[in-house]
């Protein structure tokens, strides 16, 4: 039978608001909280619950949202309206909340393929990386040439995926910016779910292939190789050797097998897109609750999004495994405020439209929210873009916002598959490696049920509560590394989602 969803719910005793969990009429009565709305409040959005002077810190999560621009009321909607950011203090208390995972006796399982240097893979692609923007097309031409039937004879291979991108000219062949795409490019094409690779340039561009390689430590083989269009002659002969060089690399790539292995292999990237107020409540903390069971396990999960951390990153530093490590947290935020300052912008800007017609008003209160996708256990790394995840259990890997850019920072770093928490309605999926996308409130699912793989909905619907929720997604990664296509995959995302992070300036 199912239980009738309440009309808000309160996150914290502490809490100077409730969220909405349906539209309010003026003069709706919330008895437990034992104020009446004063005007409309949309499903998603704040109703304070007590009066709060112009100056005053408002909270959610018992934690800083934003401080009143005007007088607020109880029962009066809280929104960008009457709230704003300012600079405040944060104590870091680096690793005082730090605490040892408590592994399980019998760790959970999967299908999957073992490559032959103990590395294993969720999926078995055959990969064509672009050096710069110049050969995009030529790499496209070529994996379209193994579309259909082309494949027929190879059912191992998931696939033939050209992945390309609008740099790697234009730009400086030395300095922080090639250092990024080099090492992007790089961690692709030793991706696990890649069984082989073909690279492609111009041949004339600043991020060399002699110097992709070489700074990377890549070494050309029979399943990795590397051209360029104008040694090759032109576009149709660097097309046609494409062809020639995936055709060979294929009965290798074919044979290949699932097997029984634990999850300990499995290395997820944790993302939030199109948030909405309900994304803290239901999507994030499930998901937060997969984290720790699949830590418990031996596995390795990825928070990312370096500016919607901000504000909430003293949370993250305090479960650090040393403080050294929460230093490194500390660190990439004040460079971040640097970057954002030299481009004349700012970090403790508002969420986008999407967002706060979701409900969402300030970034302190999308950072709180999309700290809960990390679950509560130690962070015991923190990684830049792209670099190569090592460590497991919980890490940072630090990345933008973009969701895009993010992702494929962490595939790159080693994430053989992505969760990807929604709101608004993102339809973001990645190759490759699968990405799961799992929904805020139970409308969203509904209305977009052909996208979306999990409805945690139903957590603010009252059928199910967090950890139930997040055992049904730890539940659904073990299936989708085992080779369940995810709905991106059913519809064909992820070649057109590689976005590297670009940096410094396009000359």
């Amino acid at each position: 039978m199912l239980k009738e969803a309440p009309l808000t719910i309160r996150l914290n005793a502490a809490d100077d608001v409730v969220i909405a969990c349906r539209d309010l009429e003026p003069g709706t009565v919330v008895l437990a909280e034992k104020v009446s709305c004063v005007e409309r409040i949309p499903a998603g959005h704040k109703i304070a619950t007590r009066a709060v002077a112009i100056g005053e810190p408002v909270r959610r999560y018992n934690q800083i949202i934003g401080f009143a621009t005007k007088p607020i009321s109880p029962g009066q909607h809280v929104h960008v309206h009457n709230l704003e950011v300012h600079a405040f203090a944060r104590d870091y208390a680096f690793s005082e909340g730090y605490q040892p995972t408590a592994y399980v006796a019998q760790p959970a399982t999967f299908e999957g393929i073992v490559r032959s240097d103990g590395r294993v893979a969720t999926r078995n692609y055959i990969g064509i990386l672009s050096t710069v923007n110049c050969s995009a097309t030529v790499s496209k031409h070529i994996a379209e040439a193994f579309r259909g039937d082309a494949l027929k004879d190879y059912p191992n291979v998931d696939g033939v995926v050209a992945l390309t991108h609008g740099t790697g000219c234009g730009m400086s062949s030395t300095g922080e910016g090639v250092d990024v795409l080099r090492r992007t490019i790089a961690g692709y094409a030793r991706h696990p779910n890649f069984s082989a690779v073909l690279l492609i340039g111009l041949g004339c561009e600043a991020n060399q292939m002699g110097a992709l390689m070489f700074t990377q430590g890549l070494q050309a083989g029979p399943l990795l190789h590397a051209m360029t269009i104008q040694d090759q002659g032109g576009t149709v002969k660097a097309i046609a050797e494409g062809i020639r060089v995936i055709k060979d690399m294929l009965p290798a790539a074919n044979q290949v097998h699932r097997e029984t292995v634990p999850a300990s292999h499995i290395v997820v990237g944790l993302q939030c897109g199109g948030s909405d107020g309900y994304s803290g409540i239901t999507a994030n903390p499930a998901l937060g609750a997969a984290v720790d069971l699949l830590v418990r396990h031996g596995g390795t999960a990825i928070l990312s999004e370096t500016p919607e951390i901000y504000g909430a990153e003293h949370l993250l530093t305090r479960r650090a495994v040393s403080p050294a490590v929460g230093e490194k947290i500390v660190k990439r935020i004040k460079w971040w405020e640097d970057y954002t300052e030299r481009n004349h912008g700012e970090m403790n800007n508002n969420p986008s439209p999407g967002n706060k017609a979701g409900g969402l008003t300030t970034i302190l209160e999308k950072s709180l929210g999309a700290v809960a996708k990390g679950g509560t256990g130690g962070l015991m790394e923190v990684y830049e873009y792209a670099e190569p995840v090592i460590a497991k259990g919980f890490v940072f890997m630090d990345t933008p916002g973009y969701d895009p850019v993010s992702a494929t920072g962490q595939v790159a770093g080693g994430a053989n598959l992505i969760c990807f928490t929604t709101g608004r309605g993102s339809v973001y999926g990645c190759k490759p490696s699968p990405s799961l996308k799992l929904a805020t409130n139970s409308s969203l699912y509904e209305r977009m049920t052909d996208d979306m793989d999990v409805n945690c909905g139903e957590i603010l619907d009252g059928n199910l509560t967090v950890q139930e929720a997040g055992e049904r997604i730890f539940q659904l990664i073990l299936a989708t590394a085992s080779g369940q296509p995810s709905r991106s995959e059913v519809h064909g995302f992820g070649a057109d989602e590689f976005v590297p992070w670009q940096l410094g300036a396009v000359m």
